[in-house]
């Protein structure tokens, strides 16, 4: 599971374009070594409006 999660991770790295909310927070919360990857990719493009608040990844509402 993890190479095809990186693989889209780095796509949107990549890409820009948002791989959604829920699928970044569904590989944060089962996958730690992808925690890198995604702080990487949430730093590149903070227009995606998602955070890491305290190790939790949090999307403001609104």
């Amino acid at each position: 599971m993890r190479p095809v999660r990186r693989e889209k991770l780095n796509r949107a790295a990549n890409s820009g374009d948002n791989p959604g909310f829920n699928f970044l927070q569904e590989c944060w919360n089962d996958d730690p070594a992808l925690q890198i990857v995604i702080k990487k990719v949430l730093v590149k493009f903070p227009q995606w409006g998602i955070a890491i608040v305290d190790g939790v990844l949090i999307k403001p509402e609104g």
